[in-house]
């Protein structure tokens, strides 16, 4: 295996553990898991899940410290775009849940700390 597949490999499983992680706590706060990790052309949704009646699409992001803005610096505008957009195709393959009022998660794992931001940004 050359550098870039180890790179490669440790990244998506410290991502997965942090998606894990972050399904957890939302379990725990009552939310249910529709579905992890949706990937279409526009980008990726890590948790697709419902809160009640609503679908809360969920970003999970994780850096060791707060150096370069931390967790949600990480987020820009562009980024937003993509998960609305991903958002937008995820919900067109599924009529039934079209008409749910939907919301857009952050959670932030930054060194030990963890963030739950509801609604953090709006479409």
């Amino acid at each position: 295996m050359n550098t870039t597949s180890r790179k490669t490999t440790a990244r998506r499983a410290t991502g997965d553990r942090f998606e894990g992680a972050a399904r957890s706590f939302l379990e725990t706060r009552g939310l249910c898991l529709v579905q992890a990790n949706f990937l279409c052309r526009h980008g990726e949704i890590d948790l697709v899940m419902r809160d009640g009646e609503t679908l809360v699409f969920v970003e999970v992001r994780y850096r060791r410290d707060s150096a370069f803005g931390g967790a949600l610096a990480s987020i820009t505008v562009a980024k937003q775009r993509r998960i609305v957009s991903a958002a937008h195709v995820w919900l067109a393959g599924r009529p039934r849940d079209a008409w749910r009022p939907c919301r857009f998660d952050v959670m932030a794992f930054e060194g030990s700390g963890v963030e739950w931001i509801r609604g953090a940004f709006e479409p």
